[in-house]
């Protein structure tokens, strides 16, 4: 009553009614509800209604009689969170009442309650009749609701909490630019100004260091911050009450009051039309080409086992397992390149979005590269129906799904795209040779809400966990120029038991069908594949006839496999095999990309060498437009 009317009331009523106090008046900006209890006028279970709605509870004592003081440890604090654990007990503020009749403070008997209860944020001694601290007690129940003390730090141990320790640890390795393990000052200025508006004046990042170096032996190095010196920091502000100071770093990082990564910042609104896809844009690899040259420690152009674990200690585990290795392409001593890298966020970006949204958020995307959030990164393309209309498309990346009976070479196939022949793949892993996922038909399963485990899935989130651990992954990506122009075409290895059930299944921008050559009944199935599922669409179909190097034998029955694509105006069957010492040719898998290029233009045609000369003449016709227009505007100036 003394805070709304700001005087003391003559006559106070043994309780007074609810007040809401507006979110304009109050110092956090949110709206207040204050509830009051009185003992002679209501029932324990009435006061237990309104605790079980309460973010905060105010337990009101007089300084002047130790009586209620007492019943703060015998009664109150029992009521409130008798039966509740630690994480969930609701934060109590004590408020020492009648201040104005006593000369000295309740605080040394108090004191002793507060260490016992790790939920008391505070104590406030107050007075309504002179009105002293009034504001400042409703200000503290607001701080300890927006900015509990709980989560972040353990008064018993006097330490920071497992949880908080660990959000601060990521905090600080993804402030940590050059990865040095030391917040430099233009690295502290860069995480003040990100979390506070502005940057710290030279002497006051001096007088912070000079604090923790004399209260730590191992948290200033080098001139700056180490990561214990940053959680020593953090904990001081805690123990001097600064609560807000490590939530404002904390919430701007994305964590919640359970410090967990909040879905609005992990998964930001996105939406993805039918017939779209999603690429990285260039915002995208240039911030994963920073991240990448940040942890390549050795500048060898490539991530070591370690180096790239170090790369994912932002994230509650690792999400890529040893699939990654016959995925993309690898260095001659089989560690992951910047390309290989790049390939592989190109494949999350294409196939999982929301995943790619989860793991550029765990990267903290948003803070380091100055954005609203991860969706900046990422591209949605132009609808396929459009492209198809218009003849012409902006797309960078294309699926090509490989089909083909069982034993007809679509891993080896795969792993050719990665220039790895049969001879290489002996030494680098034989069992990938073997057509393994053909034992099984794997169904995709939707990914989880994302939790601490989220990311303990298979290589693949878009995968359904494999019995098999150690089987290779279904997809390849690599780099094809078409025209000139760098292409990403993934390559996805479809299981000859997968059952295409409705046409989405078979959806893709070129579908590649390959048959064993030394087998005669190998053909038949793409034949019946190409019938049943592309023979009607307008996606594009290349035979392959693979294991060339084997004698050919009469494929059974039906039309002969050159036959065949005469007939439906398709390119004759492309020679391919991949057991060479060599590294296998790539004339195939330009010609995949092409046609997933120029899906509009008849397959036939695509492969003419008229097609490639009306393209240069194009080019060149363009070229000549744009000469004549240059001079026709130098000659008029």
């Amino acid at each position: 009553m003394a805070l709304v009317g700001e005087e003391f009331p003559e006559e106070v009523p043994p309780r007074a009614e609810e007040i809401t106090i507006p979110a304009d008046v109050t110092p956090e900006k949110v709206p207040t509800h204050i509830v009051d209890y009185s003992e002679s006028e209501q029932t324990e279970d009435e006061l237990q209604e309104e605790i079980a709605k309460a973010n905060v509870v105010c337990v009101v004592y007089d300084v002047t009689k130790e009586a209620t003081i007492e019943k703060i440890r015998t009664k109150w604090i029992p009521m409130v969170n008798g039966g509740a654990e630690k994480g969930a007990r609701i934060p109590i503020i004590l408020v020492g009442n009648k201040s104005d009749l006593q000369m000295g403070s309740s605080m040394e008997v108090i004191l002793p309650i507060m260490n016992q209860f790790s939920e008391i944020e505070t104590c406030v001694e107050c007075s309504a009749k002179n009105l002293k601290n009034i504001s400042e007690l409703f200000y503290y129940a607001q701080k300890a609701v927006l900015h509990p003390t709980a989560p972040l730090y353990d008064p018993e141990e006097k330490q920071l909490r497992p949880a908080c320790s660990r959000a601060l640890t990521r905090i600080f390795n993804l402030s940590d630019q050059d990865n040095n393990q030391i917040l430099s000052d233009d690295e502290l200025n860069y995480f003040q100004k990100s979390c506070f508006g502005n940057p710290l004046a030279p002497q006051a990042l001096e007088d912070v260091k000079m604090v923790v170096w004399k209260n730590t032996t191992d948290g200033v190095q080098d001139n700056g911050l180490t990561l214990n010196g940053f959680l020593f920091l953090n904990t001081l502000f805690i123990q001097r009450g600064r609560h807000e100071t490590t939530w404002t770093i904390l919430r701007r990082f994305g964590y919640d009051d359970e410090l967990e990564l909040t879905d609005d910042y992990l998964y930001p609104q996105f939406r993805l039309p039918p017939g779209c896809s999603t690429e990285l844009n260039h915002l995208g690899y240039q911030f994963l080409q920073r991240l990448f040259e940040k942890h390549d420690k050795d500048q060898d152009g490539a991530l070591s086992p370690a180096e790239l674990q170090n790369f994912f200690s932002v994230f509650p585990c690792m999400p890529w397992g040893p699939e990654l290795y016959n995925t993309v392409c690898t260095t001659d001593k089989g560690l992951l390149s910047l390309h290989g890298f790049l390939c592989q966020w190109t494949l999350i970006a294409y196939l999982d979005v929301r995943h790619c949204l989860e793991c550029l958020g765990y990267l903290g995307y948003p803070i380091l590269s100055e954005q609203d959030s991860q969706t900046q990164a990422l591209t949605v393309t132009r609808e396929k129906r459009i492209d198809l209309e218009k003849g012409q498309t902006q797309r960078n990346v294309f699926l090509c799904k490989v089909l083909g009976a069982r034993g007809a070479g679509k891993s080896a196939f795969l792993q050719a795209f990665l220039g790895r022949s049969l001879a290489t793949l002996a030494g680098f892993q034989g069992q990938w040779l073997l057509d393994r996922r053909d034992q099984s038909s794997v169904k995709c399963s939707p990914s989880p809400k994302h939790s601490p485990c989220c990311l303990r899935r298979c290589f693949h989130p878009w995968q359904a966990q494999r019995e098999n651990p150690g089987e290779p992954s279904p997809y390849t990506i690599n780099t094809v120029q078409v025209n000139g122009q760098e292409k990403y075409l993934i390559l996805h290895e479809v299981s000859a038991e997968t059952q295409f059930t409705k046409p989405s299944d078979a959806a893709c921008d070129v579908a590649c069908l390959i048959y064993d050559l030394s087998d005669p009944k190998s053909f038949s199935y793409c034949a019946s594949i190409y019938k049943q599922h592309y023979m009607d669409s307008q996606i594009p179909c290349v035979f392959v006839a693979s294991k060339t190097d084997l004698p050919e034998a009469s494929q059974q029955p039906g039309l002969s496999p050159a036959e065949f694509c005469y007939k439906h105006c398709l390119p004759p069957p492309f020679l391919f095999s991949c057991h060479s010492q060599g590294p296998p040719g790539t004339a195939i898998y330009t010609k995949l990309a092409t046609a997933a290029t120029f899906p509009h233009l008849n397959a036939v045609e695509l492969g003419a060498a008229s097609f490639w000369l009306r393209v240069a003449l194009g080019a060149a016709v363009t070229a000549l437009v744009g000469f004549t227009l240059y001079r026709v505007l130098a000659k008029n100036k």
